[in-house]
């Protein structure tokens, strides 16, 4: 694995871009992986029923359709800062593992969440609702694609796990933690969305299990898992992606309200509409003006809002500081992080690594 041997040389960041050359890198690797394993099952499965080829290839067009890698990154980096030997295949296949599970939470997510575009492109169950209208199928079409999106994503979950089948238990444990985090974190943001009631602490707990643990720090676990690291580096590598990884989904959720649809792959607005239980909400109800809160009651959580009352909404988190606050947040919590990976002495690349992804994921614009 020549391409994995490379990694561990120099990486610096691409003048004028702010993505570390290594995130693309990594992503390349995954990618091929992706692909080798789908192409494969294609064959396989499509041998028996050429019905089969459909999902599986859309579902290997999915994973492959965008997103940064930053799970296989984190997990890559931890296993060469814990001492991993390089090369090693078990550390792509965690790598692909990660990807696809992401794959899972995100088709499931669209569902949950009725959202008719990903990735800059129609979702999943959009896609096959559409398929159902097209092709004149019997049934409803809503019931059809939301059922095999879920399918879908099913595969996906059970393809991560078959990518991890040879790895030490200690990897399988910590990959059946992250599993169960990102599916109680998901519960926690579908259940405040419901009572459209929630606080700043509640706000914090579903950025942290809804997708923070399981962007950095889990990854970063696995990856040490997969070097046989002590236990004194997962605690802090911990230090390190817990703060991060409540960084990234802040990061989410403002990009979410204030970011370009372009560069997202979502359309801007879907938080407000869906009434997501963010910080950036949570804080603006706390510090509006008796006028604000009425329009926040009002339009928070309407289905069918427009870009004019997205404006309204938008500018009831600046004037609250609300915005101001979240961004703040998100670099201290970017500075903690990179403080702590400095304290762990981890190998030096890894931890330079480790450090400019931080500085990405807290500052990235998509």
């Amino acid at each position: 694995m020549a391409e994995l041997q490379s990694l561990s040389g120099g990486s610096e960041l691409v003048v004028g871009d702010e993505t570390p050359r290594s995130l693309d890198k990594i992503a390349s690797l995954v990618d091929n992986r992706i692909r080798d394993l789908f192409e494969c099952e294609i064959v396989k499965w499509g041998a028996l029923d050429d019905s089969f080829v459909r999902p599986l290839r859309d579902l290997m067009n999915f994973a492959l359709a965008g997103g940064k890698r930053l799970r296989p990154a984190f997990c890559y980096w931890a296993f060469v800062g814990t001492g991993g030997d390089d090369p090693d295949l078990n550390v792509l296949d965690a790598a692909a593992a990660l990807e696809l599970l992401h794959c899972f939470a995100l088709i499931h997510d669209d569902v949950m969440d009725g959202s008719p575009f990903r990735r800059g492109s129609a979702s999943v169950h959009a896609r096959y609702e559409s398929f159902h209208q097209g092709s004149e199928l019997h049934g409803d079409s809503k019931r059809f694609g939301d059922g095999v999106a879920i399918l879908i994503g099913d595969l996906a979950f059970v393809y991560a796990d078959r990518l991890l089948e040879a790895a030490p238990l200690k990897a399988r444990q910590v990959f059946s933690e992250l599993r169960l985090e990102v599916n109680f974190g998901q519960y926690l943001d579908v259940v405040g969305t419901a009572r459209r009631s929630f606080d700043v602490s509640y706000a914090t707990k579903v950025a942290i299990y809804k997708s923070g643990k399981y962007t950095v720090e889990r990854p970063l676990h696995l990856g040490a898992a997969l070097a046989g690291a002590n236990e004194s580096a997962y605690a802090h590598l911990s230090l390190y992606g817990v703060p991060l990884g409540e960084a990234f989904q802040l990061r989410d959720d403002v990009l979410g309200i204030f970011g370009e649809s372009e560069k997202t792959g979502k359309p801007v607005g879907d938080d407000l509409r869906e009434g997501k239980p963010t910080l950036l909400y949570a804080l603006a109800r706390d510090r509006a003006s008796v006028r604000e809160r009425g329009l926040l009651d009002e339009l928070f959580g309407r289905e069918n809002l427009d870009a004019k009352e997205i404006e309204i909404l938008q500018e009831i988190f600046v004037k609250t500081g609300s915005l101001a606050s979240v961004e703040s947040r998100i670099e201290e919590l970017t500075e903690l992080a990179i403080a702590e990976i400095h304290l762990g002495k981890f190998n030096a690349h890894a931890t330079t690594e480790l450090e400019r992804l931080a500085e990405f994921v807290g500052h990235r614009r998509s």
